[in-house]
């Protein structure tokens, strides 16, 4: 069927018939952006797609990617990629490797040892191998744990305990009287990204930061421990980067630029996102000495961990830690990206993309290879379907990015490549990371929220037999306060978590505005291999998705997604649900206002009272902290204004979809159709600014960013919220009124479509 001949046929649906929760078939309400008939033929391609993937190939596919270590630079690593490609294109895709150049160095020397306030000790630094599993024993080709990117460094300085090294960690340390100031801290895991622990440590004055994984988070308190069970054991340990990536993304040494071999790069000492002092990972059974050794106050309740050991600060005391990294910085290593595409046939440059990571921080069984396995069988499916006749309206591309471990390497610097391209073409992108077993993650832009949970109903999962979408109501309610279960019950839709960092939407949402969507199957098979020598194919097979049915799951999700947004003659954003979100934030930024101006008062008033009298060392003298000003009265008129402004404009939009449903689909012109698809594709992209957020430029998004001080957790707002967070109020009134500026563009262009469908009818 030509352009114009499709467009004649269209009924646009806006809202789904369906009981919540039900399979929807195929003489049911037409779905979102599609005609009766064009709904009728997408379904059943649909379901066809969901008959394909099998669970038997995803777990080869996983055993051959995970049978070697593949970090970045490694044989393996590359080994994997060429592989990848050939997979691509004996399905049928037109593929190719895309390579960058990266700073990415690797461990040279590593020390940590006690040498004063306790028998002598030297961590062992070293996660031993397991007799039944086989890779655990591939020494020579694994990396050994560190954290990329800690600065060099050889100090020995005091030890301090600061719990999840937070900023209101430093707070209540300032409480009892304790500084970091020319100390080593060590904080445990959790609490926020690790890449924020050293981070604020620099900031408080420490020289050095080790990071341990506390069995209470992550280990025996948790359930039983690897190789009897699915958590960390004694000696394991989770490397990870310490970039700081809410600064940017990608490459230290090209922020904004693709890492091509001819790129400007920076100077090592001038790239910001490296660490300030020296860090280094270390596991529970390392860290229980260290911390043993520790004398001073107790740390407070919510601070003691289940190590079988009092849990003190650490000062005063004569005690002493030796800290020695040191890396290799040189060569440059190699990333290979493996770019595959379906070419579209009607819309050949609306382009909707598809994501995960390849590269592992060892063998990397669950992160990233049981996602990275269930998109290439996706793949495969989108290819038994091209020989079977099918052909998406858009261009579809998949991704294997590598490089995302260290710091979503291959997927920024592809899309700082690419960004003018995709800021024309890109329509969406979905990504995926690890899968497991249990729930499906509904995350990411809330103008694809209705999208979203319109294809969760559609997936079964594979172990209770409801929709994807039921199972994770069910949770959802049950997990809520009591005042809200009601609220989630009679919601036609499930909330979509916003996106912070940590995967590979990053670039793609943040940086260039491309509407983004991160999903994955989880929350019922332990996870406390991540990131060490044991997450590897045994460890899957043994204790995560042993049948490979989550997989195929997530293939159903990725592939069903792919081919509604790829097939849609209407592209199926709505914002409704958007708007709401809008009103949302908007309201939590005049309640923090309030919470953090009440929080001043208080703390003046402690200062008054004399609470701020502990010193933790009576050799030093006590100096009271200083009162604050009580901020001024916060104008949130303007979000407030704008807020609304988009919730009529949302509301116009959902009339003219019923409009167009009342009056039996009366024809759009083919021009039309393009002109209202491009401003639905343009709605995310009003929210990124050339300025960027406040002290890092490279995320532009006004909506979603990592929080500053939390790393992977989204902060929403973020220009206005983490200026109200930090005291920045003079900032926060700025950014009340760049924000309510974006709204204002949205609640226009968002109008601008729906008077085109109107006109068009």
């Amino acid at each position: 069927m030509n352009r114009r001949a499709l467009a004649r046929s269209m009924v646009f649906a806006s809202v789904s018939l369906a009981p919540a929760g039900t399979h929807v078939i195929a003489d049911e309400q037409p779905l979102a952006g599609y005609s009766a008939e064009s709904s009728r033929a997408e379904r059943q391609w649909e379901e066809k797609l969901k008959a394909i993937p099998d669970p038997d190939k995803i777990r080869g596919y996983m055993e051959r990617l995970a049978a070697h270590p593949h970090h970045v630079g490694s044989p393996y690593d590359k080994d994997n990629a060429e592989w990848l490609l050939a997979k691509f294109k004996e399905f049928g895709l037109d593929a190719h490797i895309e390579s960058f150049d990266v700073l990415f160095p690797t461990p040279k020397e590593r020390l940590v040892e006690l040498v004063e306030g306790g028998p002598r000790f030297t961590a062992k630094l070293q996660e031993p191998m397991v007799p039944d599993d086989l890779t655990s024993k591939q020494q020579s080709e694994q990396l050994p744990s560190y954290n990329a990117y800690s600065i060099d460094g050889d100090v020995t300085a005091p030890l301090v305990y600061v719990n999840f090294g937070v900023p209101a960690d430093y707070e209540q340390l300032e409480r009892l009287g304790v500084s970091v100031k020319g100390a080593i801290v060590i904080a445990r895991y959790y609490g926020s990204w690790r890449g924020i622990k050293p981070k604020v440590a620099a900031e408080h004055g420490a020289v050095g930061c080790l990071i341990f994984s506390d069995p209470h988070e992550d280990g025996f308190y948790q359930g039983d421990v690897f190789p009897a069970g699915p958590y960390r054991p004694r000696d394991g340990v989770q490397r990870g980067s310490v970039a700081d990536m809410p600064l940017y993304a990608g490459d230290p040494l090209t922020p904004g630029v693709g890492a091509t071999k001819d790129a400007k790069r920076l100077e090592l000492k001038d790239a910001e996102t490296i660490t300030k002092i020296p860090v280094l990972p270390i596991s529970y059974a390392d860290a229980e000495p260290l911390l043993a050794s520790l004398k001073g106050q107790m740390a407070p309740q919510a601070w003691r961990g289940a190590l079988g050991i009092s849990y003190h600060v650490g000062l005063p005391g004569p005690g002493k830690v030796h800290l020695k990294v040191k890396s290799n910085w040189t060569p440059l290593q190699p990333l290979y990206d493996v770019i595959a595409k379906i070419p579209g046939s009607v819309y050949p440059d609306e382009w909707v993309i598809r994501g995960n990571h390849h590269d592992g921080w060892v063998n990397g069984a669950e992160d990233p290879l049981s996602g990275q396995s269930a998109m290439l069988e996706e793949a495969r499916a989108m290819g038994e379907l091209l020989k079977a006749g099918w052909k998406p309206k858009r261009t579809l591309i998949y991704c294997a990015w590598d490089g995302e471990e260290p710091g979503l390497l291959g997927s920024t610097e592809w899309v700082e490549l690419h960004a003018e391209e995709l800021a024309k073409h890109a329509v969406a992108y979905i990504n995926s990371d690890g899968n497991g077993r249990g729930y499906l993650g509904l995350a990411g832009s809330h103008t694809l929220e209705k999208f979203m949970n319109d294809i969760a109903r559609d997936i079964a999962d594979p172990e209770t037999k409801l929709s994807a979408w039921k199972r994770e109501q069910l949770r959802a309610i049950e997990e809520a306060p009591a005042d809200k279960k009601q609220d989630i019950r009679q919601r036609a839709d499930l909330h979509l978590g916003a996106l912070g960092s940590g995967s590979d939407f990053t670039p793609f949402l943040q940086h260039v505005g491309v509407a983004s969507l991160n999903i994955g199957f989880g929350g019922e098979d332990g996870g406390g291999i991540y990131h060490s020598i044991y997450d590897d194919f045994y460890w899957y097979t043994k204790f995560a998705d042993t049948t490979f049915v989550y997989g195929r799951a997530l293939a159903q999700t990725g592939g069903s997604a792919m081919m509604r947004l790829g097939d849609a003659d209407l592209l199926p954003f709505e914002f409704a649900e958007f708007a709401e979100t809008m009103q949302t934030y908007v309201r939590e930024l005049k309640d923090l206002a309030k919470k953090m101006q009440d929080e001043i008062r208080e703390r003046n008033r402690e200062i008054d009272e004399g609470v701020f009298t502990a010193t933790a060392d009576p050799k030093k003298t006590y100096v009271p902290p200083k009162k604050e000003e009580v901020p001024p009265y916060q104008n949130f008129a303007p979000l407030e204004n704008a807020a609304d402004a988009v919730t009529r404009s949302a509301a116009e939009y959902r009339k003219a979809l019923e409009h167009a449903n009342a009056n039996g689909g009366t024809a759009l012109a083919a021009a039309s159709l393009v002109e209202v698809n491009r401003l639905l594709i343009e709605s995310e992209r009003k929210f990124i600014t050339q300025e960027g957020l406040p002290h890092r430029k490279w995320y532009r998004h006004q909506l979603y960013a990592p929080g500053f001080y939390t790393g992977y957790a989204a902060k929403t707002m973020p220009y206005v919220r983490e200026s109200i967070e930090q005291k920045e109020w003079k900032q926060a009134d700025e950014g009340v009124v760049v924000v309510a500026h974006c709204l204002e563009d949205e609640a226009k262009l968002i109008a601008d479509a729906a008077a085109k469908l109107v006109a068009a009818h």
